[in-house]
This record gives structure tokens, C-alpha cells and sequence, in this order.
């Protein structure tokens, strides 16, 4: 029988902390207990904190495919655990809110300041919704572009010049001589706000997998308050100064980024995979110097890899299903999400809802230049609308570490859905309000969780390639959704509910159809290291399993 003999010593760290005790075991021989591979099995020494254990002997070498640390080496992903969520990511948290604070911001603008222009310009309909289609067409096909250069140069790089990039063309937007300048203007902020999402990127990578989930979904309160403070900006504002000056001061919170911005560290993971290791070192300790937590020991795995953000790899066999599924999940959300506000407005304009069936098509047309300067009822019903927001985010906080993020994202569709059936019936105002409540907060809900999802499903070489196509798919479905509850309503109210419906019922079904589960796995680094966290797993089952028999001597 294999025994084993305890001994014990006074070390370095036992020294400088008399807290920890130090056991050395060491096999003897035997057999039922044998280890695979003797030859490879050294000395084990045990700090009984149960924070390192370390061969001593000879290092167990692993198959590079496999990219699993040994014994005296640990991973990005490792060091990310150890350090746990501390000081330095309450910072991040605040930073990544300012970011959407000023999406939020600019998006909340186009609703107030498109009536004030049209009554003042005398803008005929279609000049007024080019001022919020030209921001999402400038969002579409910019979002791939930031999130191939934020793959290519860096987190902290795309992050910056997006949002430096939105600051500038929207504080020029304040002094638009006419209605072609705002257009252009506009249309350039746009271009700047596809770079949003990237700061999801830089944020989810420096979050411990128990964290990431909890965190990215409380990020959206700073979206909310972003349109809560841009409506009460507006009210303060708009009587007295005018659209211009809350053009201007719509950008505070971006100057705010900009200026904290610089504090930002550049994305370990990004750092080790462009093959710069000492600066992904320097970013881990000082993470851990700010938790006031210790380093894993040993020395960092680093596996360079030149080529990244390539849209190609996002269409792999291993990625291909993954990725279409996910562009329709991103522009269903889109579409149904913008879809229930514009739908909401219209509802709510006409009366009952068996008004607009009744009349239908038949409803007596409005002249093209007409125009309704916004009321302090209008902003009290944005603000409404905006924080029902607030109780889809924490039901779908509450279940996406319970059931996990394919299963949050379907309920979300579903329950949307459901909502959406009683508008076939005649209610009356008080029941539309909620059940549309009850639908805002699950769209909003089931948006936030594809933004969970998204990063952790895709590698570090193309996670901010993957997060922006998404992004871009969800302004095609905010581009076309117009189209549907606003002209199509006027021709059916029955077919325009039922586009909303089906289209979230198969968003339901493709958020099932997901080949990975990602809750509770880490960040994958590499496209070649595909299955990296089972493995890893694996791994560490086994080192408690081989390390078992130290139990009954502590």
C-alpha cells in the first residue's frame, strides 16, 4: 500500500506569515495508490489556507494544445479569479456606466429634440425620422468597424476613440446652422455611438465569472439613469435656452469619460494574446495591489496570436451556428424593443385600441408640417417608460445564474410575446399601459442577457469583433422596425402585433438552439483553445483529487 510520510518545515512564507503552515508529503511506494505517471511525481508542499498548492519535483508538462497551466504557471483567466471583484472594479463599473450614460443620453435626445426642430424648421415628416435614422444608420455600419479595431489594437484604444469620437460631432452638433448640418452631425455621433459596446468588452474581462453576469446586467441602471437625466435635463433646459444648449450639456457625462478614461488599463487578456506579457503582468498587480489581494505564483502563459478580429473566424464550423443565431437574437431585441416604443406612442395617440382597429387606414390623415412642442405630460410619460426598465433587469438578474443565460434570453422573448396577446383585444388605456409595461421591462431584460452572453461565448481574438456585428444586426432591426409599427399599423393592427410576436417566439426558439451554456465557464483566449474551461476544470478536479489524502493532516 502506498504510504504517505508527513514532515514538516518552517519555509519562507511560513516565516513572513506564521499563520500558514506549511506540510510536505511525499510518496513512498505502493501501488494502490500509485500516480499515472511516477515518474513525473515530486514533492508536494500544501499551504493549508488552501490558496497554493506547488510541485515541487519535476513540472508536469501538458499538451500546448490544451494551454492548461502547470504547476508553477497560471493563466489571465487564474489571475482574474484570485484577485476576485475588489476596488478596482467598483472604478471600472462607474467608468463603463458613464459610457452608457452617453449612449443613453444621445439615443433619449432624438425623441426631444425632433418635434422641437420639425416646429421650428417646418420639417415635413420624413425630414424628421431621417434625424433618428441617420444615428442608427451611422450605428450599423460602424459597429463592425470599432469592434474590429478594438480586436486589432486594443480595448482601451477603440473604447477611447469612439467615445472621444462622439464627443467631438456631438458638441458640434449644438451649433448646426440648418437642418443639413444636424443631419450629417448626427449622423456622425452615430457613427461614434457603434463604438459603445465596446466598453461590454473591456469590462467583462476583468470579471470574475461569479461576478460577470451580476455585473453587466447592473450596468444598465446606468442606461436608464442616462434617460431619466437627459428627460430632466430637457425639462430644465428646453423652455428657457433651448435645443442647442441641451445638445451641448447632453455631453457631460462624456466628458467625464474622456477625463477618468485615461485611468483605464489596457485588457490583460488583450495584452497577452497581442504578446505583450510584462504589460499584462503590470495591469494584474496592479489589479491586485487595489483589491489588496496576491497573485497567483508562478509565471503567466502567454500564447500570441497575430491574427484577430477577422469576421471569417466568427463563421468557423465552430463558431458559424453560434454567430447566426446570435445576429438574429441581437436583431430581434432591436426590433421588438424599438418596435414597443414606437408602438406604445402610436397606441397611445389613438385613444383605445379598438379605435385603431375600427378606423384603421381609414383614420383621418394630419397635415405633413403639422407640429406639438413636447409637454411636461410627454416628458412625465418618457420618464415612465424609461424606468420600466427597472423591473425587467432585476427578474432577469434574479434567474441568469439560476437557470442560465439560454434560458434567461427565451423566457425574456416568451414573456414579451405573451404581453403583446391582449393588445388583439379591445382594452382600455389602463390595461394597455401595463401589459406594454410588463413587455418593456422583459425586451429590456432579455437585451441586457445577450449582452452576458456574447462575450463569454466568443475567444478574446474576436470577442469585440463578435459583440459588434451583434451590435450592427440590432440596428437593422432598429432601421427596419419603423416600417412595421408605424406605416404597417396603419393598414393592420393585427399584422403588426403578430410580426412583433413571432418574431420574439423564433428569437425564443434560436436562444434554445445556442450550442453552449455559458454560465459559470471563463473567458476562452484563443480560437484554438476551444473547450479550454472543461478542460481546465477537469484539471483542477484532478489536483484536488491527487491532493485529497492532505486533508486529514491538517
Amino acid at each position: 500500500m502506498n504510504n504517505w510520510v508527513k514532515t514538516s518545515k518552517i519555509s519562507y512564507q511560513q516565516w513572513r506569515n506564521p499563520e500558514i503552515s506549511v506540510v510536505t508529503f511525499r510518496g513512498t511506494g505502493g501501488d494502490s495508490l500509485r500516480h499515472d505517471n511516477e515518474d513525473q511525481c515530486g514533492d508536494i508542499e500544501v499551504y493549508t489556507t488552501g490558496i497554493q498548492t506547488r510541485n515541487l519535483g519535476k513540472q508536469t508538462s501538458l499538451h500546448p494544445l490544451h494551454n492548461r497551466p502547470t504547476a508553477d504557471t497560471f493563466t489571465v483567466e487564474d489571475a482574474v479569479e484570485a484577485i476576485g471583484f475588489g476596488y478596482f472594479q467598483w472604478k471600472l463599473s462607474i467608468l463603463t456606466g458613464l459610457s452608457w450614460m452617453a449612449d443613453a443620453m444621445e439615443m433619449m435626445i432624438l425623441s426631444i429634440i425632433a418635434p422641437q426642430l420639425q416646429c421650428e424648421w417646418r420639417l415635413p415628416g420624413w425630414k424628421v425620422a431621417m434625424l433618428t435614422a441617420v444615428v442608427f444608420i451611422g450605428m450599423m455600419f460602424s459597429s463592425t468597424l470599432w469592434g474590429n479595431i478594438t480586436d486589432k489594437y486594443g480595448r482601451k484604444v477603440g473604447l477611447m476613440m469612439s467615445m472621444v469620437w462622439v464627443l467631438y460631432y456631438g458638441f458640434l452638433s449644438a451649433f448646426a446652422p440648418g437642418y443639413g448640418w444636424v443631419l450629417v452631425l448626427r449622423g456622425l455621433v452615430g457613427f461614434g455611438i457603434g463604438g459603445a459596446p465596446q466598453s461590454v468588452t473591456l469590462y467583462s474581462e476583468f470579471l470574475p465569472k461569479k461576478s460577470r453576469a451580476t455585473c453587466i446586467m447592473l450596468v444598465e441602471i446606468f442606461w436608464v439613469l442616462g434617460a431619466v437625466f437627459e428627460v430632466l435635463l430637457a425639462i430644465w433646459i428646453m423652455p428657457s435656452m433651448g435645443w442647442r444648449w441641451l445638445l451641448g450639456l447632453s455631453t457631460a457625462p462624456l466628458v467625464l469619460f474622456v477625463v477618468l478614461g485615461f485611468w483605464l488599463p489596457e485588457s490583460a487578456r488583450f495584452d497577452v494574446l497581442s504578446g505583450n506579457r510584462e504589460s499584462a503582468m503590470r495591469t494584474l498587480r496592479r489589479i491586485a495591489s487595489e483589491n489588496r489581494k496576491s497573485m497567483p505564483l508562478g509565471k503567466l502563459i502567454a500564447e500570441q496570436q497575430e491574427d484577430r478580429g477577422r469576421i471569417r473566424d466568427l463563421l468557423t464550423p465552430q463558431y458559424c451556428r453560434t454567430t447566426l443565431l446570435l445576429w438574429f437574437i441581437w436583431f430581434a431585441n432591436a426590433f421588438s424593443y424599438y418596435g414597443l416604443i414606437l408602438l406604445t406612442t402610436e397606441l397611445f395617440q389613438s385613444g383605445e385600441v379598438c379605435d385603431v382597429i375600427t378606423h384603421g387606414a381609414k383614420t383621418e390623415p394630419k397635415c405633413d408640417l403639422e407640429c406639438k412642442y413636447l409637454t411636461i405630460e410627454d416628458y412625465k410619460d418618457l420618464l415612465w417608460t424609461t424606468i420600466a426598465e427597472f423591473p425587467g433587469l432585476f427578474v432577469t438578474l434574479f434567474v441568469i445564474d439560476r437557470i442560465g443565460r439560454k434560458k434567461s434570453m427565451a423566457m425574456c422573448f416568451l414573456m414579451f410575446s405573451v404581453c403583446i396577446l391582449p393588445l388583439y383585444a379591445c382594452i382600455g388605456r389602463v390595461a394597455l399601459t401595463v401589459f406594454i409595461f410588463v413587455a418593456r421591462a422583459f425586451i429590456s431584460g432579455g437585451f441586457q442577457v445577450s449582452y452576458v452572453y456574447t462575450p463569454e461565448v466568443y475567444p478574446t481574438s474576436n470577442r469585440a469583433l463578435g459583440i459588434g456585428t451583434c451590435s450592427g444586426m440590432a440596428r437593422v432591426g432598429a432601421l427596419l422596425t419603423p416600417f412595421v409599427a408605424q406605416v404597417l399599423l396603419k393598414t393592420s393592427v393585427y399584422m403588426t402585433l403578430s410580426v412583433y410576436c413571432v418574431c420574439c417566439l423564433l428569437a425564443a426558439v434560436a436562444s434554445m438552439l445556442l450550442p453552449v451554456e455559458t454560465t459559470g465557464l471563463g473567458l476562452q483566449e484563443s480560437c484554438t483553445i476551444a473547450g479550454a474551461q472543461e478542460m481546465k476544470t477537469t484539471s483542477q478536479m484532478s489536483n484536488v483529487s491527487e491532493a485529497s489524502p492532505t486533508e486529514t493532516s491538517y
